[in-house]
């Protein structure tokens, strides 16, 4: 069994993206800027917005935050939105989720310029990867994929298992293995990898089980804690476990921990390739917002 290292790999492409910058700066160039906007005060949100932009410094990139409350109205932010698409020294802007219940998250990504869209939900982009066109890749899926190209895993004639079909997840993450690989790729994207036969399963699916036994790869995105036991992998399964759950433990010096979807302790010895949680698949999903602001950037 082969423990699939996401923090190495992600600190990797740190140092890979922070070559790309200083060469940018050495021809002239003014490096990538990133824009993250959070509204309001959630704690777990204000955490990631302040990793993002920590790594945005680490690799050389210009960082902004724009903060807002969460009283704003929604036609205050779309107002925020639209000030970003026209600024022409931002290459790309996120805006965290969740949003108040009051703003509309479907018609806040969709007013997000889709040049510009780094966090690959805008339809133009979902779409450029329905059609396995170059796009901006929704982050977790792209980073995946990095994963898996830097593992040299294949998914040619693969069966590619997902259980999960989030926007966010399991729906980009099934298109894009399923597709042809691209012919062009964006500079320091992923190897190409495609041609799996993908199953999509969620909550629905009958004899989730029994489909699971027939991966080569597995691919879990539910957030449920190890919902995926040790009887439902084969011997040799290729697993990536992208679940982030919360589990009270009162040893623990937070007073929990965090698992994932996948029971890793029995599953483990079973797999040729699996992911921790913390430590797999989380570090890509920043350094892949990173790669798409750079590509956004190089776009231009």
């Amino acid at each position: 069994m082969t423990l699939i290292d996401g923090k190495q790999t992600a600190a990797d492409i740190r140092l890979e993206l922070k070559r790309e910058v200083d060469s940018m700066l050495r021809q002239g160039m003014r490096p990538p800027h990133l824009a993250v906007v959070i509204v309001g005060h959630n704690p777990a949100s204000e955490t990631y917005v302040e990793n993002k932009l920590k790594a945005c410094r680490e690799v050389g990139f210009l960082a902004d935050k724009v903060a807002l409350e969460a009283d704003i109205t929604e036609q205050q932010l779309l107002q925020t939105v639209e000030r970003l698409n026209r600024d022409d020294e931002i290459d790309g802007f996120i805006v965290q989720l969740p949003l108040p219940d009051h703003i509309s998250e479907s018609r806040i990504t969709q007013a997000i310029d889709w040049h510009k869209d780094v966090d690959g939900l805008h339809p133009h982009n979902v779409g450029l990867t329905a059609l396995g066109q170059p796009s901006l890749v929704s982050a977790t899926p792209k980073g995946i994929r990095e994963l898996l190209s830097r593992y040299h895993i294949p998914t040619e004639g693969r069966h590619v298992v997902v259980v999960g079909r989030s926007n966010i997840v399991g729906k980009p993450m099934a298109m894009l293995l399923m597709q042809k690989p691209y012919l062009s790729l964006p500079k320091m994207s992923a190897a190409a990898l495609g041609d799996a036969t993908v199953t999509l399963c969620h909550s629905k699916t009958r004899n989730l089980k029994d489909i699971c036994l027939t991966a080569d790869i597995l691919i879990v995105a539910v957030g449920q804690p190890a919902l995926i036991t040790a009887d439902m992998v084969r011997e040799g399964t290729v697993v990536i476990d992208v679940g982030i759950n919360r589990i009270e433990d009162a040893v623990a010096p937070r007073g929990y921990r965090l698992v994932g979807d996948v029971d890793f302790k029995e599953v483990a010895p079973k797999c040729s390739y699996i992911t921790p949680v913390p430590g797999g698949v989380g570090p890509m999903t920043i350094v892949s917002l990173l790669q798409n602001t750079l590509q956004a950037r190089l776009n231009k």
